[in-house]
């Protein structure tokens, strides 16, 4: 299960992250987003509908949560005991630029990345046992 977790949480932060990269590139050279494939990335969405005009300091906190998730992916795969912490303590970031941005598939990614990695965690009863040896 944390393997799986790991794996959302490494496609979320790359298949977000490196058009971002790109993004914020292009938007720092020209004020305009980015379009990749004929879609506007990370522009047109609810945020702007709201009045959150895509800017270079938006799409560079957007990155950071992106770098985040891919850090989140590498702790999960190597059982670091925060990882789980850390993924949660990351997910409201992540809807709101999901929402923000109208990316479909991050909510569908970020709800099963969750769903995995608690399934991943041992119960208490597991982990009181796994840690302290049984005295007679």
């Amino acid at each position: 299960m944390r393997w799986a977790a790991g794996a959302v949480s490494m496609f979320l932060g790359l298949g977000f992250g490196i058009p971002c990269a790109f993004g914020v590139r292009h938007f720092a050279q020209t004020g305009q987003v980015w379009t990749f494939l004929g879609f506007p990335t990370y522009g047109d969405g609810p945020f702007e509908r709201i009045g959150v005009t895509t800017t270079t300091a938006l799409l560079v906190g957007f990155l950071t949560v992106c770098i985040a998730e891919v850090a989140v992916a590498v702790l999960l795969w190597t059982d670091a005991p925060q990882a789980a912490v850390l993924s949660y303590a990351l997910l409201p970031f992540e809807l709101a630029f999901w929402i923000g941005f109208a990316l479909p598939l991050g909510l569908p990614l970020g709800i099963a990345r969750t769903v995995l990695v608690l399934l991943a965690r041992p119960s208490t009863e597991q982990r009181g046992t796994q840690t302290r040896p049984h005295r007679a």
